[in-house]
Order: structure tokens, then sequence, then C-alpha cells
């Protein structure tokens, strides 16, 4: 397997009115060709930010103030503008999370898809607009004919979502970057988009990073989890592992909170207690210590390192091994 992303020690900061705060600290991982990497987490633990960080899009108040992200044998982080732009779009491709603020709202999406052919593909107009057509007929959008006319505003949630999904993978990008693709589509689009993916996975051997806080999309989907917490990684095994042996208490306590088909009408849903900190009140210690039930003493002081459980298994946690008892009388049965 060809390696193709490297991200090695990835610390970002943020300026803001309290002055510079660090979203996400110390995270390293590697994507190799047609591997699936899924990262997992609560909103606020650093996932989109780290995904942002490969495109080169944090804006004007974030950067990257320590380690290096490289692709196919280049230095992202040393990149110029002008050479990440014509990396995006191409060979790096991004399925926001918010199709509304990505979308222009005065240009029809035919237009917006089109430009990506013409930009990057060297393609007529014409050329483009049918390639633009028969991209939105695979994302299952009706009447592409007469849909590429029509302004974002005028198109449902899902429909907008599924043209974005369309002009990340038009030109069949080598990674493909998806932060809730599927978010705001009904299950049954849901499940033709992810072969969509697969097929293009299949088609080309591009390498896939996926954001998502749907542990059902990660075991359809994944080779790889990374989870996070509070803009660090606490666990990552391949996906048959972590869904069969989690030895984080943060990823046991996700897994719990999956709904069961043998629960019972009148039992409460799990919830992991309290909420992920803000960057201006990190916890001292582990972050995760203040929702733990497992945490001692030595939680609360010292910062756990990333170590090895078993192979390729690695968490941040002191009480990793102890953990099996954390949430008694619960199984997570997930087919993966």
């Amino acid at each position: 397997m060809e390696l193709l992303l490297e991200v090695d020690h990835l610390q970002i900061a943020f300026q803001t009115d309290q002055g510079e705060l660090i979203s996400v600290d110390e995270v390293s991982f590697e994507l190799g060709s047609g591997e699936t990497i899924a990262i997992v987490g609560e909103s606020g633990c650093g996932k989109s930010v780290t995904s942002l960080s490969i495109m080169g899009l944090l804006g004007t108040s974030g950067s990257v103030i320590q380690g290096e992200i490289r692709f196919n044998g280049s230095i992202l982080t040393d990149c110029t503008e002008n050479q990440l732009r014509r990396l995006r779009g191409s060979e790096i491709s991004m399925i926001f999370q918010e199709p509304m603020t990505s979308l222009n709202p005065v240009i029809p999406i035919g237009e917006q898809i089109a430009e990506t052919v013409r930009l990057h593909q060297n393609k007529s107009r014409k050329e483009a607009k049918a390639i633009a057509v028969d991209m939105l007929r695979k994302v299952g959008i009706p009447r592409p004919e007469a849909i590429i006319k029509e302004y974002p505003h005028a198109l449902s949630g899902g429909m907008r979502q599924r043209v974005m999904i369309a002009m990340a993978l038009i030109c069949k990008p080598k990674l493909l970057i998806a932060d809730e693709p599927t978010t705001a589509l009904d299950v049954t689009i849901q499940a033709q988009i992810l072969e969509l993916m697969k097929q293009l996975q299949q088609e080309s051997g591009a390498a896939i990073l996926l954001v998502t806080h749907d542990l059902g999309v990660v075991a359809e989907m994944a080779d790889q989890v990374i989870v996070m917490y509070a803009g660090q990684v606490v666990e990552t095994a391949d996906v048959f592992t972590l869904f069969r042996a989690p030895q984080h208490p943060y990823t046991q306590g996700l897994m719990k909170s999956i709904p069961r088909l043998d629960q019972h009408k009148k039992e409460q849903l799990f919830a992991i207690p309290g909420a992920v900190p803000s960057l201006k009140e990190i916890p001292s210690g582990c972050r995760f210590h203040p929702r733990c039930p497992l945490a001692v003493g030595r939680c609360e002081e010292e910062q756990p390192e990333l170590i090895s459980a078993a192979d390729g298994h690695r968490v941040r946690c002191w009480m990793a091994g102890n953990t099996e008892q954390i949430f008694v009388n619960h199984t997570v049965e997930v087919t993966v």
C-alpha cells in the first residue's frame, strides 16, 4: 500500500481575544492509497479542524504551529496558497459539513460543479456540463438536467449535500476528506452515497479521511479508527479491534451510547456525563478525567501518553487494560 498522507505531531492554534488557544494537540496518523481512516468524537474534539488543516483552510486566525502534513511527497504545511489551490479539487477534495455555507448562493449549481472540471481537467464548457449532469445523476439527484440551472436556496438540505458530494468526487481525487458527508441525508440516500465513495475508492485507489460521529458509518466504511477528545488522540486501532475491545473509557462511553435493538422501550439512552471542555478551560492531567468514572489522583495530575495496548492498538489512559467493567451489563455488537 502506497503511503499517501502523513500527519506528524500536528499542533494547531487559533488567535482569539483571550490569546492563543491550542485546538489540536500532537495529532499523528498515516493514510495509504485505498485505505479509509475515520476520525470520531463529540463536537468540539478537533476532528473538523484537523481535516481543514490538510486543505489549508484554517482561515486567518488559525495556523499550524508545530508538526508537518505530507501528501504524496509534498509538504502541505510549506505550500503557498497557489500551490494548495492547484491541489484542491483535483488531488485532494473535501465534502464540507455545511453545504449552504459552502455553495455560492448567486451562481447556479451546475456552473459551480462544472468550474471544478474546467479548472483541473481542461474541458470545454459543454463537456464540463455533461460531466456535471452525469455526476449529479450518480449521487441520486432527480432531473439533473434541470437541477443544474437551480440556485442553492431552491434545493433541500439533502440535495445541497449531494451537490457538495458530486463536486468533491467529480475529478476523482487521490484523497477524499469527508466531514459528516451523510448527516443531512435519509438512510436510503446515505447508503447510496457510501456505496459511491467505495466505488470511487475501488476505481481510483483513493484514500478517504472520514470525519463523523456516526459509529454505524464507521463500521461500514473504515479500516482504521482515530478517537479524538479535547484536541488529542485518545485511542487508535483497526475497526475490528476498536469495536470488539475498546480500551479508553471515552471510547467505551461512545460505544454504549449506540441505541440497541434489544433495548427496552422504557430504558433510558446512555449519555456520557458532562461535556467536552472549552479550549480556555482544558483540565490538567488527563483531559477526560472530569467525566471519567475510573479517574484517580494520577489522572488529575499527570497527562498520559499515547501508548501501545496491543499490536497496532494505542490508547491514552493510565487505566488502560483495567477498563473492562467500566460500563457493566452492556455489550456492543456491530457487524464490520
